[in-house]
């Protein structure tokens, strides 16, 4: 449940179309649901606009398909996946209907929901052609609440020729994420560009000296280019739910 059906039921309420039992019944007294092994927040989309998202690394595939259930039994459309590998998608995939992304390992169970919202774009823009797995979880997860989003891959600093053909694509997004490994310095170009906030995402894909992504972190945090804010390294998820939330604001 999301904030926007909690006030749907309220309304009918004050509009004596339902009673308050049956109010009750809808809204579910209980927050959460003990699976033994989780306890699933059905009450998230009401604090936060959004509903749990599933982690699927560290998890069995029983334990997925069991709180992908728990989720579409408690009124959930759609329910997003981030991690997931082939073998799980597969274990799930038996019983309830679900779109799978390998490159990116984002699934999305029930009805895969990618409507515009009319919000502003985002634009995703990678350093390489090896960063696009990262690109693509921010992308998918930005899409899957409802975002227009516009891929720009392959525009890294290394040729610099290949990003200032976008430049209008650019300035007229509301957020942009910049996806990078090795020195990371493609956030620092563009947030030098644009007058939005950019969200930088480090990745793991580098040689020796890029110590897993440490490198680009650190470069990344270092910007001097104003706006520029960092998520984790190889977080493409938390770098499109914070694209999402920036252009609905």
């Amino acid at each position: 449940m999301d904030k926007s059906e909690l006030q749907s039921i309220l309304k009918q309420v004050a509009d004596g179309e339902i009673s308050c039992d049956e109010a009750v019944l809808k809204i579910r007294t209980e927050p959460f649901e003990d699976l033994g092994f989780a306890k699933v927040d059905h009450h998230r989309g009401v604090r936060q606009g959004a509903a749990e998202v599933i982690y699927a690394a560290g998890k069995t595939e029983e334990q997925i398909l069991k709180i992908v259930k728990a989720m579409l039994a408690n009124g959930e459309k759609s329910v997003l996946i981030t991690r997931m590998s082939q073998s799980a998608y597969e274990y799930v995939s038996k019983e309830v209907e679900l779109f799978y992304d390998k490159l990116s390992k984002i699934g999305i169970a029930g009805k895969k929901p990618f409507n515009e919202n009319g919000a502003g774009k985002i634009v995703i823009a990678t350093g390489g052609t090896s960063d696009i797995p990262v690109a693509e979880e921010a992308a998918l997860t930005a899409e899957f609440y409802g975002n227009n989003v516009l891929r720009l891959y392959d525009v890294g600093v290394s040729g610099i020729h290949r990003l200032a053909n976008h430049i209008d694509d650019l300035l007229t997004a509301r957020v942009v994420v910049a996806v990078a490994g090795m020195e990371g310095a493609l956030a620092s170009v563009i947030g030098g560009m644009v007058d939005c906030p950019v969200i930088a995402v480090p990745t793991s894909v580098g040689y020796g000296a890029n110590f897993g992504g440490l490198s680009a972190l650190l470069s990344m945090l270092n910007s001097c280019a104003s706006g520029v804010s960092v998520v984790n390294i190889d977080n493409g998820f938390g770098a499109g739910y914070l694209a999402n939330m920036i252009n609905k604001l």
